[in-house]
């Protein structure tokens, strides 16, 4: 009985990290495609399915111009996978940070430098936030054991969804709580959207380094959660 209540004590710890982690990243993730949108030329940051679209679009009425502006941010996120999945591969044993923080400080580089990016270089801004979000999507699949998407909603939605139908049939509690988990997620990407919608218009280019806070939450929080397990595994 001890160890069910200390297992349980662990599992709702774990919880509450998880959900805290995804919840800064979440916020990040609707912050860019918000400010991608609104301020940078109607591009999405990490909706990809949305450029391919209308790159497909433009393409179908010779409008090629219009349909590389869609199909550059496309390359650009192939490319950030490809770096955070390398960054996994060597990095993966460094000690003196996870390489989760790796990614997250590539991240934050890449978000401050495109807040000095006038409107001329758009198509480069786009193609930056798109690499960063990749890097995040790829590096951020799941937390604690709970697998999650932090730049977008379908598949947080689906799992949700799933999870609560789950609860209904068997009234598992713990099906319950990783409803909750998802939608919870899904709220703070929408709470990021929100507020990248407000700040984009009223701060143009530079409000994208509001990411850099939410990214920065996040680094610190990964920290954390490794000198604990730093401890955990000395004691």
């Amino acid at each position: 009985m001890h160890w069910n209540l200390r297992e349980h004590i662990t599992h709702e710890q774990q919880m509450s990290e998880a959900f805290l982690l995804s919840g800064f990243m979440a916020l990040s993730g609707g912050f860019q495609d918000a400010y991608t949108y609104i301020v940078r030329g109607h591009v999405y940051a990490n909706a990809q399915t949305g450029n391919v679209v209308l790159m497909s679009t433009y393409l179908m009425e010779g409008k090629w111009h219009d349909a590389l502006r869609y199909l550059l941010p496309l390359l650009a996120f192939a490319l950030g996978v490809f770096v955070a999945e390398n960054i996994h591969h060597y990095l993966e044993q460094a000690r003196v940070l996870h390489w989760r923080q790796i990614v997250v400080l590539v991240e934050i580089g890449v978000m401050c430098a495109v807040g000095f990016m006038p409107q001329r270089l758009n198509l480069l801004a786009n193609m930056l936030v798109s690499f960063a979000c990749a890097m995040q999507v790829q590096g951020f699949r799941t937390v604690h054991g709970y697998a999650y998407a932090s730049t977008m909603c379908i598949g947080n939605l689906r799992s949700g969804t799933s999870a609560l139908t789950h609860f209904a049939q068997t009234h598992d509690r713990r099906e319950l709580k990783r409803a909750r988990y998802y939608f919870g997620v899904i709220l703070s990407f929408a709470i990021g959207a929100g507020v990248g919608g407000v700040l984009s218009q009223r701060l143009l280019e530079r409000a994208i380094w509001m990411c850099v806070i939410f990214l920065a939450v996040a680094f610190l929080l990964m920290e954390l959660d490794r000198k604990k397990n730093a401890v955990a595994r000395g004691a």
